[in-house]
């Protein structure tokens, strides 16, 4: 079944029957690239466990972290592109071990005009989407760099549902668009501040 407590359940079973019928499934494995930037798509992906990182580089191939996609929802950036056929925008990377059912396009518009239940998920999904932009903009524009920092590992934790995350200090500059020098600075004034621990590779909130 497809379905997620924090974002929506499908309750009619021919839909989530015709999904299923419809799609492929595909597994992949913590770290793999799921989406790649400027890559076609003719499917969407609904995510059926695990959880996946949205990302944005720019020129220089600096990347900075969009959002993260969770079991029973999908990617708008993807469901957009292969409805009018551009290239993806953005990349999309396993955060754990994760199971995707890939949807074709034509089959997402034939079941939209057929089932309301599956236009209000997209709606649903394209407004929460539109939110989390709109605050990593505000992050970006208005909040200092240790607040962001902060900001993002009280986030992995809520996702993974650990006190403790595994990460490197440039993987996690990578993720905010800054320099790994600046993350170090900032973590060991965090943990001196008593919000976090610092160990080797991983980061655990106080």
């Amino acid at each position: 079944m497809i379905q997620n407590d924090n974002f929506i359940e499908f309750k009619n079973p021919e839909l989530i029957s015709k999904l299923d019928q419809s799609g492929i499934l595909k597994n992949f494995h913590e770290g793999e690239i799921i989406v790649k930037e400027n890559a076609y798509s003719n499917s969407i992906p609904i995510i059926k466990s695990g959880t996946i990182r949205v990302l944005r580089t720019d020129e220089d191939g600096r990347e900075i972290l969009l959002y993260y996609i969770q079991a029973g929802e999908s990617c708008i950036m993807s469901f957009l592109g292969a409805l009018h056929q551009d290239t993806s925008k953005i990349k999309a990377i396993a955060e754990e071990d994760t199971s995707i059912l890939f949807v074709p396009i034509e089959k997402v518009i034939a079941l939209i005009k057929e089932y309301p239940e599956w236009l209000n998920y997209i709606f649903k999904l394209y407004h929460k989407r539109f939110e989390e932009l709109l605050e990593i903009v505000n992050e970006v524009a208005f909040k200092k760099m240790d607040e962001r920092i902060l900001n993002f590992i009280q986030k992995r934790v809520e996702i993974t549902g650990a006190k403790t995350i595994n990460i490197t200090h440039e993987a996690l500059a990578n993720e905010l668009g800054t320099a790994r020098v600046v993350v170090s600075r900032l973590l060991k004034q965090l943990e001196d501040e008593g919000h976090v621990k610092l160990g080797r590779n991983k980061i655990t909130l106080k």
